[in-house]
């Protein structure tokens, strides 16, 4: 059956080549945030929001184009209302990554707290299953590898919800200074949703799975 539903998947590269430029668009990203966030130099993190902003533009223009080849294409690999799915959450991604970096350049957050560090490696373990599941779609006949990944940004996406929930707790416990909490709370938002927006996807390919295995 996995060996019929493959024959009648469309077998046109060029949607496969940008979904996986896409999801390693979005793996780049995750890892320069994890390193921004890690360094204790300034010009180190200045350097990596530029690669985070340069990575940004790339995202976009990969989904623009995958958006033009889903408006021009007649037969499409998946349903167009998941592949949209699926592309526009996956840049969603990349742009809570990028806002998150860039509140924390613009409100000249010295000190990372050690929640926003965990925040940041879920987001990258997030991306690392979303570009496994990606790089499989070409082949469906190993839906359960795809299916796999998919469980795992689930349960990453609920770890994220704890840290989080947890991280705000503190804040407003131990923070004392209103406009520090607004800054920091703003970051570790944007980064958590980020985590929202990788289970989006994960669900978008879980559909496509459905659909042909």
């Amino acid at each position: 059956m996995a060996n019929f539903l493959s024959f009648l998947i469309p077998q046109d590269k060029k949607f496969f080549r940008l979904f996986e430029k896409a999801s390693a668009n979005l793996l780049a990203t995750s890892r320069a945030l994890v390193e921004m966030v890690n360094t204790a130099s300034a010009d180190k993190r200045k350097e990596l929001i530029r690669e985070i902003e340069h990575l940004e533009h790339i995202g976009d223009n990969l989904t623009h184009e995958t958006l033009n080849e889903l408006s021009t294409n007649f037969i499409t690999p998946f349903d167009r209302e998941d592949i949209h799915a699926m592309v526009a959450s996956l840049d969603d991604v990349v742009d809570f990554i990028h806002g998150a970096a860039k509140r924390i350049d613009l409100y000249k957050l010295t000190e990372i707290p050690p929640s926003m560090c965990k925040l940041a490696d879920l987001v990258l373990q997030g991306a690392q299953e979303l570009h496994a599941a990606v790089s499989n779609l070409k082949d469906i006949k190993k839906p359960e590898l795809i299916r796999e990944a998919c469980v795992k940004i689930n349960s990453i996406e609920n770890h994220a919800d704890d840290i989080f929930d947890m991280a705000i707790a503190q804040l407003f416990d131990e923070e004392k200074d209103a406009i520090m909490l607004i800054k920091t709370k703003e970051v570790l938002s944007a980064l958590e949703t980020a985590t929202d927006k990788c289970e989006d996807a994960a669900n978008a390919i879980s559909s496509m799975i459905v659909k042909y295995s």
